[in-house]
């Protein structure tokens, strides 16, 4: 009852990419992980870049919920250095929802999604955690905006992260 509830919502707060390819929200209802979802069933099976400053278990149940859907292809996470005691005690999880994790110094909360018809940003307030506070947004589909906030995700990643890849499984043997 709750997820349907939680859906309407959404849906009276953001209206399809379609109709609305620049949108904004300022609410204290909803979630991250609401909002990436309405996203995928309307874009179809996507791949996804998250970058936040922290996540949440709760944050990557429903992340992995909807992987398990069939609408993510492939997951990559950034996340703060300063997160990396919390990071540890979610690997395993962390592991199992995400092909390539990252740290790196990193405050940004962004999120892209992008298959061949379809290239989503969203610029949020919001961390993968739950704060219930109000947080804010911008999603946009213009492909500029995109090209440019893949091309800063991926410099960060290629030139200034660490790959777990194992890190901490390495750490407790």
């Amino acid at each position: 009852m709750r997820i349907k509830q939680q859906n309407k919502l959404v849906n009276e707060l953001l209206k399809p990419l379609s109709d609305a390819p620049l949108q904004a929200y300022l609410d204290n209802r909803i979630q991250i992980f609401d909002i990436i979802e309405k996203i995928l069933l309307e874009t179809g099976k996507a791949d996804i870049y998250i970058s936040t400053f922290s996540t949440s278990e709760e944050f990557l149940r429903r992340i992995y919920r909807i992987k398990e859907s069939g609408l993510i292809h492939t997951a990559v996470m950034l996340a703060d250095l300063k997160a990396t005691q919390k990071t540890a005690r979610l690997y395993s999880f962390i592991h199992n929802v995400f092909e390539d994790v990252y740290l790196s110094e990193n405050h940004s909360k962004v999120i892209l999604i992008q298959n061949e018809k379809w290239s989503v940003s969203i610029c949020t307030s919001q961390n993968q955690t739950r704060g219930n506070r109000t947080e804010s947004g911008i999603i946009t589909t213009d492909r500029m905006i995109f090209k440019r906030l893949m091309s800063q995700y991926s410099d960060i990643v290629l030139n200034k992260s660490i790959k777990l890849d194992g890190l901490f499984t390495r750490a407790d043997r």
